[in-house]
């Protein structure tokens, strides 16, 4: 017998019985996508590494450390790690910036990270997105907001907590910057050694630490007070007032967490990510923010643009199951011909039809029926010769024999009731 290949470490088959929660999660986005004027785009799952390199940056855990890249023809290729650097090279390379502001996209599919699995976070991991390209005003960062809320809500995640920050803008960072290395430079030797590499590299990165040691460093309250400090100038500070206050008059709650700065470097100014209670234990499904300088650092003209990105698997392991749904018929019957003959014609009309294809016995058959359809269509000789069907209702066991020519109309009838 020849050797078993099993699925590689960090990938997971979807199966036919969970299916349903992702085409839940899909039929929602655009359902609701749509209402806010978002089109979907599809962009290639690999891009040329310098896509990433420059979009997410070379000072990021994704960059240096989680990309599954390749060679081919003397040209470095790297499966996306995430999607937002695709759809704003799809946007500079299609000339979408020459369309009316504002440009608004969307987009679902898989994405590649080579770090550790667990639960909610694989190395092949599925995500859903939007980007809004043209819009420098915070309404544009509200509005975004608000469509991550109302697309968690109808997948039905009520108990959520938006957190927002101000990154502020290249100049007035810069000092914000400068405050934090001069107070963590006594901790320097007991910063972990990815914060250590961080300290020059890219300082804000320090606050996104999740190891203990670090985060107990952080805690102290000289450096609680540069990092709680207003540093932004301003017109950041405005921007931010004002996108609070369209959260306010929109009823969405939040709070603001000066720790947040988000995992990638291309953000500036509002960084939000939203969190369900969902399961009783708090967990971040949605994270995003502003990114102004993106759109003009990958080659294209000078563009504001905000998006967000969840994960589908977190927000499966957040949903209640939904069960398969069951066909509309099955077709009972050890005349296979006519079985299929009569599964064809109900097909032709929206009917969902099953029949065994191996002519089993009857009760098995029956039984199958039982598991995977509402109703069992009975086509035995007598019903043949006097073209009728016999049709139980699998749910309450009546059984009724019609004339062939009324079997849609009883279907129809009861699929609408």
């Amino acid at each position: 017998m020849a050797k078993i290949i099993n699925v590689i470490k960090g990938t997971k088959d979807i199966l036919p019985q969970e299916i349903g929660q992702w085409h839940n999660l899909e039929q929602k986005a655009l359902e609701i996508f749509t209402k806010y004027g978002y089109q979907e785009i599809r962009t290639p799952i690999f891009e040329a590494t310098e896509l990433f390199a420059r979009g997410v940056g070379d000072t990021t855990d994704i960059v240096n450390k989680e990309m599954y890249t390749f060679e081919k023809s003397d040209r470095s290729l790297t499966l996306r790690p995430e999607n937002t650097a695709g759809v704003v090279r799809s946007f500079i390379e299609n000339g979408m910036s020459r369309l009316s502001a504002p440009v608004k996209l969307w987009y679902k599919g898989p994405m590649f990270r080579y770090e550790r699995p667990q639960a909610g976070r694989q190395r092949q991991f599925h995500q859903v997105g939007v980007e809004l390209f043209g819009i420098k005003q915070p309404a544009a960062d509200a509005e975004v907001i608000l469509l991550a809320v109302n697309y968690l809500k109808s997948l039905g995640l009520n108990d959520l907590e938006v957190e927002i920050n101000s990154l502020g803008c290249p100049e007035c960072r810069e000092e914000y910057k400068r405050k934090i290395k001069e107070v963590l430079k006594p901790e320097f030797d007991n910063l972990c050694e990815d914060c250590q590499n961080r300290y020059e590299k890219n300082p804000l990165r320090l606050l996104d630490c999740k190891v203990e040691s670090c985060k107990t460093i952080f805690a102290k309250p000289e450096i609680q007070k540069v990092i709680q400090s207003d540093f932004i100038c301003e017109e950041c500070a405005e921007h931010f007032s004002q996108l609070k206050k369209y959260l306010d008059k929109m009823d969405v709650k939040y709070v603001v967490n000066k720790l947040l700065v988000r995992g990638l470097d291309y953000y500036n100014r509002t960084v939000f990510e939203i969190k369900s209670n969902n399961l009783g234990s708090q967990n971040a499904v949605c994270g995003g923010g502003r990114y102004d300088s993106l759109v003009r650092n990958l080659g294209g003209e000078d563009t504001p643009a905000v998006g967000w990105a969840m994960g589908m698997e977190r927000l499966n392991a957040l949903l209640p199951q939904i069960p398969p749904q069951k066909s509309d018929a099955y077709i009972v019957s050890n005349y296979s011909i006519e079985a299929m003959q009569l599964a064809e014609e109900l097909r032709k009309d929206g009917f969902n039809v099953e029949f065994d294809l191996s002519n089993k016995k009857f009760t098995k058959q029956l039984e199958k029926a039982s598991k995977v359809a509402k109703y069992a269509l009975i086509l035995g000789e007598d019903e043949i010769s006097k073209g009728q069907v016999s049709v139980k209702n699998l749910d309450t066991s009546v059984q009724e024999t019609i004339d062939r020519k009324d079997l849609r109309s009883k279907l129809k009838n009861d699929k609408n009731s």
